[in-house]
């Protein structure tokens, strides 16, 4: 094993505090899986009220409050909270009128700039107070963009080791604002250039967050293949293209939980199964079927979709093929908000269809794992899928993936080993391929096969945390020879 690390992963939202897609479930259970290797690995967040005033955490303050010095004109009274989850000790920035508003998950994101500003001045201090600096903070999206360049220019003697490694979950999210950020970030202006904080004539916080940092990764190696053309690079191509050339940018599949996304002792699931004894999962497929008030039919594929709305989760692919599909013997089910016009097309097909179609539009996490265990078919047909965790779940619950090849599904979803793939974005490729999984459902003995390879799979996160240990070891390698010849 590698020398023990002390490692801060830093994240706005993180499971089960605050949730809206997959980063939560990272932000969770990396930390975990580091821990298990021996590293010293823990999790800073915002302090949000709703977590701090959750009697089920059990928050207390550590340290003593202080004050987080933004900009000259800002100083924000702060104080850190601590809880704990699997083992991992979670720390809560507290500061006063930055996140305290925020009431549930779903306004997590709604903050804006400045919060984010003293989240990234207000890590470094919240760290000197409890007295822990990290070897290494690993910073996750657009929201942590700043902490790089906070660290590197105004950090001291006490950072001066410390490396920064930072991971882009979803390169389409970038949080761009005015040249003014510069300066509101407390940061001097000699900063604002192309090759630093200037980009496209504002300031870009994940492109920020990128060139300041010592290694960047995102969550699959096809996603950084992607992000490097002129398709998926969403303005940044050039700079993925740089950050590759100077051996600076990897992809490093997500994981997933195991302990908590198991089938075989999952506490919201109406029966338990495992890959060698599946009756459990007909068990659970009844239930779904009784609780969403369809027909009990056991030789139906209930065929599902657990995805925020959106055309990049495929809504339009599945939306323009829907009349075929529901030609097809299936009941089609699809839990998730989003697009508004993805929800009122899938109400309008609800209403065509009441014994074949359930549209169930909220947050609902107990409901989404009945979905992954009594399903038979798992839709994410994506145009671009940085990694996907619902692919993952859905194989350790043995409902087969139809996935598009793109990102991390074409690093984990394989025809005919354990699901059904397409290439090309349109709906009728995509309905050929459903097509495919539907017609072989029918045989049983040979679905079960693909069932069962698919629950035996390993996607948990010891290989992928072993990866990001080498990464931070890189990141640590590389600090040391920029502080010996004075750049970054």
């Amino acid at each position: 094993m590698s020398t023990p690390l002390k490692v801060l992963v830093v994240s706005v939202e993180v499971a089960p505090f605050a949730k809206v897609g997959g980063l939560a479930d990272v932000a969770a259970s990396l930390p975990k899986a580091l821990r298990a290797q021996g590293h010293d690995a823990r999790i800073m967040m915002p302090g949000y009220r709703m977590v701090i005033d959750d009697a089920r955490y059990a928050a207390h303050s550590v340290g003593l409050p202080f004050s987080v010095t933004v900009n000259p004109w800002t100083e924000v009274p702060s104080q850190t909270y601590e809880t704990a989850h699997d083992g991992v000790p979670v720390y809560l920035l507290s500061g006063t009128g930055q996140f305290d508003h925020v009431s549930r998950s779903e306004e997590i994101y709604s903050p804006g700039r400045d919060a984010y500003l003293f989240f990234a001045h207000g890590i470094l201090a919240a760290c000197e107070e409890i007295g822990w600096i990290p070897d290494v903070i690993h910073l996750n999206d657009w929201h942590t963009g700043l902490v790089a360049p906070v660290l590197r220019e105004l950090g001291g003697a006490k950072w001066q080791n410390t490396a920064t490694v930072y991971t882009i979950h979803n390169l389409a999210y970038q949080g761009d604002f005015g040249a003014d950020t510069v300066e509101a970030a407390g940061l001097p202006t000699r900063l604002y250039n192309m090759h630093q904080m200037e980009t496209f004539g504002g300031v870009n916080f994940l492109a920020t967050g990128c060139k300041f940092s010592d290694q960047v990764n995102t969550v699959s190696p096809t996603y950084a293949r992607e992000i490097q053309t002129d398709e998926f690079g969403c303005r940044q191509w050039g700079l993925m293209r740089d950050l590759a050339a100077q051996g600076r940018l990897r992809g490093i599949l997500n994981g997933i939980d195991n302990d908590h996304w198991n089938p075989a002792n999952d506490p919201f699931l109406p029966a338990h199964f495992t890959s060698t004894d599946l009756s459990g999962k007909a068990t659970c497929k009844e239930a779904l079927q009784r609780e969403l008030d369809l027909p009990v039919e056991p030789r139906v594929p209930i065929v599902s979709v657990v995805s925020r709305l959106s055309n990049q989760k495929g809504f339009d692919l599945m939306i323009r093929a829907a009349y075929g599909m529901l030609d097809l013997p299936i009941q089609f089910v699809v839990l998730g908000v989003g697009d508004p016009w993805a929800a009122e097309q899938l109400r309008q097909l609800q209403s065509e269809w009441p014994d074949r179609v359930r549209f169930v539009e909220r947050f609902d996490a107990p409901l989404a794992q009945r979905i992954y265990g009594g399903s038979d078919l798992f839709l994410m047909p994506s145009a671009f899928e940085p990694c996907g965790l619902g692919q993952l779940f859905a194989l350790r619950y043995g409902t087969v993936p139809v996935v598009r090849s793109t990102g991390g599904l074409a690093d984990t979803v394989f025809e005919p080993e354990n699901g059904f793939v397409f290439q090309n974005r349109s709906a009728r490729d995509f309905f050929t391929c459903l097509k495919r999984a539907v017609e072989a459902y029918v045989d049983q003995e040979s679905f079960s096969a693909i069932v069962k390879r698919g629950m035996e799979a390993d996607y948990g996160w010891d290989k992928s945390a072993a990866e990001y240990v080498v990464m931070y070891n890189d990141a640590i390698a590389s600090r040391r020879v920029a502080n010996v010849v004075g750049t970054r």
